[in-house]
Order: structure tokens, then sequence, then C-alpha cells
């Protein structure tokens, strides 16, 4: 999660409350027969994209709901590994839910990412910016050519940590699979040993049954 986020622990659960920033992450591990739910105030006519993936756990689902500021289902995921979901928003606090409690065993390691935009604080900034700037006529440049390329470097760098994030969560979760499938293969590996030593050892003895019935039948 990002230095911006703000886990807020409540009395009925766990519940996280997000800043207003551009671009926040979060990993968890959410115990089996448990839910937990996240809360992120927005805007009017801004802009929430919600990506999550399941990155351990036995069979690497889980149940997925956001709601509305008011109680409205507008995402529902049933036994998903993943999934991608942008809303465009109004004011209030939207909801979003992961849920284990089908699983009564295994628990699941969650990460997920916020990316809000149209938030209005960048846009206010520029403005307050542009108050104390005079004489910008006088310049070959303007400013507000050089605030575009500041801001479209800024755009990228933000995509590329983006970028970054999901790769990395999907090398976590490629490499609890190699990991578990690891040990899948080494305990039927020992299990087929065993049966083979066991079937060996049966052979042996029955040969050995065999001969011995042989040596007493010409006596």
């Amino acid at each position: 999660m990002g230095p911006r986020a703000v886990l807020l622990v409540l009395a009925a659960g766990c519940a996280a409350e997000f800043s207003p920033s551009l671009d926040s992450d979060f990993t968890f591990t959410l115990p089996a027969g448990r839910r937990e739910c996240f809360y992120q105030p927005m805007r009017k006519d801004a802009s929430l994209e919600l990506e999550y993936q399941v990155l351990d756990g036995a069979g690497l689902d889980v149940d997925f709901h956001l709601l509305s500021p008011k109680g409205e289902t507008l995402v529902f995921d049933e036994r998903k590994s993943d999934g991608v979901h942008t809303v465009e928003t109004e004011d209030g606090d939207y909801m979003f839910c992961f849920d284990n409690t089908f699983s009564t065993i295994s628990e699941k390691v969650i990460f997920f990412e916020l990316i809000l935009d149209n938030m209005g604080e960048e846009g206010q900034d520029q403005e307050d910016w542009k108050k104390y700037v005079t004489g910008t006529d006088l310049l070959d440049m303007k400013l507000e050519d050089i605030l575009e390329s500041i801001n479209s470097v800024k755009a990228r760098l933000s995509k590329s940590v983006q970028i970054q994030t999901l790769l990395r969560a999907f090398e976590a979760r490629d490499r609890n699979i190699q990991e578990s499938n690891f040990d899948r293969v080494n305990f039927w590996s020992m299990v087929n040993l065993g049966v083979m030593v066991v079937v060996s050892a049966v052979q042996v003895y029955m040969l050995k049954n065999l001969f011995e019935d042989k040596r007493k039948s010409r006596t």
C-alpha cells in the first residue's frame, strides 16, 4: 500500500479508507471464512478504476462486491481470480469488499490497486501556480507548454509505476503457483516411490515363496 493510504480499523470488522490520491495499491491476507471491506471517498464526475488479483491461496478465487454511496451493487464478481472495473462516480463513499466466506480452510493473499481520475485537485494547483506568474509573453516558450510537458512526463511516470506494480503482482502470483506445483509434484513422487517399493517387496516375496514351493514338491 502506498504511503498516502490510511488504514482504519472499525469495531465491526476491518475496513480501510484511502485518501484522495491518484494511485494507491494494497496487498493483504484474507483469512478463511472472512470478509474485508474498504471505503474510498469520491467526487461527482470523477472516475474510479479498481483492479484486483488473488496472488495465493487454494483455487486463487474470491468474491468481489462494489457498492455505491447509496448502497447499490455496482459490481459483483463470484469466485474470480482477478478483475478490472471502472465506474463514473458521484459524491460519497464507495465500498468494495473481498469475500472469502465460501472457503473454510484456505486463506487468500489479495492485491488491489486504485486509480482515481478527475478528482479536481491537480487543476486547482495549476491555477494557483498561474496566479503568481507574470511576464509570460516575454518567454519564447509559454508556461502552459512547460506545464503540459511536465504533466505528460508525470503521467508517463505514473503509468510506468502502475505497470511495474502489476508486473510484480503477476510475478508473485506465478511464483506461488510454481511453488504449489513443486510441492504437489514432490508429494506424488514420494507416493509413487512408496508404491513402487511396496510392489517390489511383494514381488520378491511371491517369487521367494514360489521357489520354496517347488523345492518342497520335489522332496
